[in-house]
């Protein structure tokens, strides 16, 4: 910092009022997601474009965050941010259409992308060596209030007031830290000098992008029988071959390839990514099966997700008690081993599954992901050069995102597939001789209108429970490759 530092309780508020609107938005719109589906008059895995589009912008944004801080200044970067966050969420609440709500999350993406990382970095640098340790444990803290609050607090104002109301909320945060940060942040200095890889990062982006247009549109558009799918996948291949061999030639890319040279590194960057891809994707699939199959409302959606939260924070705390004692390896066995459970007994449920059956799961679920995740940072930099840590947190970053996008995408158009798949088996077996249609002829003949309603109803319900239980049973296999990839790493020694 090139002013001295005061007011040091006051910028770690405003800077964890930025971190939290960033985090909760990863999480609040999921409980809203069939409420929004009707507004903006959406298919089941159209809607999920909400989520996709501002976890994949986030991803591509992430990359520069480093150049541009330096190069013009983090509370300059910090500011607009913060204020493009809270402009573009206020747009989402206003959207009338899905293409608006698409465009504006990815917007709100792009600005909130810098919110973690600046805060993070605000923090180590406006506190002495002697006291980071507490910064970053308060830190950690605040960034876990986001899972547990998200669901809950975007239940409770979809209910009592509108969907639109879980972006709204982010109105009086950003104001606080903006105005606050705004007074109270000392400025840091600049580098005008600093060169950035844009051509690496326009492929990257390029790659990326087309790549989850490709998933998400595929379904809709018929895959491969349409020239816009094939279009995209043919640039999304392009760029991330072109990224390849940029990355290995220029002379400064802005990834390292000497990153993937570390085999702890690459390893664990490679389990985040799959468990990320389960993690996400189970909470855009839990919210609408609890609201649409079992008939809760969406409050209490809400506070059933609300215990996963909680688990993760366990987990955190008992294995910070464990400290270097116990192989890292086990850990994240044992974390993979209970996810891979956990989702295969959510194979099996039926809408009329328990209150209690289901937040006994997500605390399940969210002690598995913290067995997994913590040990994944730590050996991620066990071997690793101390000059490599800032591009590899960049780049930790933006796998956890894209996989946590396709993985979102995959379990949604696997979803719209099954219940075609599932209800045309069902259907094939209605039939004149089919004895259920023998004894309730009077109320489900199909001949009669509303007899065909009525059974297309309970063919479509049923569909659509076999296609989620399919979803559910195909994320608990992640976990199988997940588990074979521990087997790369090596046991370190203790001390």
């Amino acid at each position: 910092m090139t002013e001295p530092v005061r007011h040091r309780l006051l910028i770690s508020t405003f800077s964890m009022m930025g971190t939290l609107m960033q985090v909760l938005d990863s999480t609040i719109a999921n409980v809203a997601l069939p409420y929004m589906q009707g507004s903006l008059n959406t298919t089941l895995d159209q809607i999920s474009w909400v989520l996709t589009s501002y976890v994949i912008a986030s991803a591509i944004g992430t990359a520069p965050i480093g150049w541009i801080s330096a190069r013009f200044g983090r509370k300059n970067l910090y500011l607009t941010c913060l204020i493009g966050f809270t402009l573009s969420s206020m747009l989402c609440g206003a959207a009338q259409s899905l293409t608006q709500m698409v465009l504006f999350r990815v917007l709100q993406g792009v600005f909130g992308a810098a919110l973690v990382p600046l805060s993070q970095a605000t923090m180590l640098d406006i506190y002495p060596a002697e006291k980071r340790s507490q910064a970053m444990a308060a830190f950690g803290m605040g960034v876990m209030i986001g899972p547990i609050l998200g669901p809950t607090l975007g239940g409770y104002l979809t209910d009592a007031l509108d969907w639109r109301w879980v972006f709204y909320i982010n109105l009086p945060l950003g104001i606080i830290a903006t105005t606050g940060l705004a007074l109270t942040l000392p400025r840091a200095p600049r580098n005008p000098e600093l060169k950035f890889d844009w051509t690496g990062f326009a492929v990257l982006a390029l790659g990326v992008g087309a790549l989850q247009l490709m998933l998400d549109r595929g379904q809709t558009e018929d895959w491969f029988q349409s020239h816009e799918i094939i279009i995209e996948a043919v640039l999304g291949g392009l760029g991330i071959y072109l990224f390849g061999v940029h990355m290995f030639t220029a002379e400064k890319p802005f990834i390292p390839p000497a990153l993937f040279k570390d085999r702890y590194f690459t390893t664990a960057t490679l389990l985040m990514f799959t468990t990320n891809t389960v993690m996400m994707a189970s909470s855009a699939l839990i919210a609408p099966y609890l609201q649409n199959l079992s008939g809760h409302s969406v409050a209490d959606t809400g506070l059933l997700m609300a215990p996963r939260g909680f688990g993760t924070m366990g987990a955190m705390m008992f294995i910070a008690r464990l400290g270097g004692r116990t192989d890292q390896r086990k850990i994240m066995a044992m974390g993979l081993t209970v996810l891979g459970i956990s989702l295969y007994d959510m194979s099996h449920w039926t809408p009329d599954v328990g209150g209690t059956r289901v937040m006994v799961t997500m605390i399940i679920q969210g002690f598995s992901m913290g067995c997994i995740w913590n040990p994944v940072t730590v050996i991620s930099f066990t071997t690793l050069p101390p000059y490599l840590r800032g591009d590899a947190t960049a780049v930790q970053s933006l796998c956890r995102n894209i996989g946590a996008a396709i993985g979102i995408s995959v379990t949604a158009f696997t979803l719209a597939r099954g219940i075609q798949s599932s209800h045309a088996g069902l259907a094939a077996d209605l039939t004149p001789f089919n004895r259920l249609l023998q004894g309730n002829a009077h109320l489900i003949d199909p001949a009669r209108a509303q007899g065909a309603i009525i059974l297309d109803q309970m063919v479509n319900r049923q569909a659509l429970i076999i296609a989620y239980n399919n979803d559910f049973l195909m994320m608990s296999m992640v976990t199988i490759p997940a588990l074979v990839m521990l087997l790369l790493l090596r046991k370190r020694r203790q001390g």
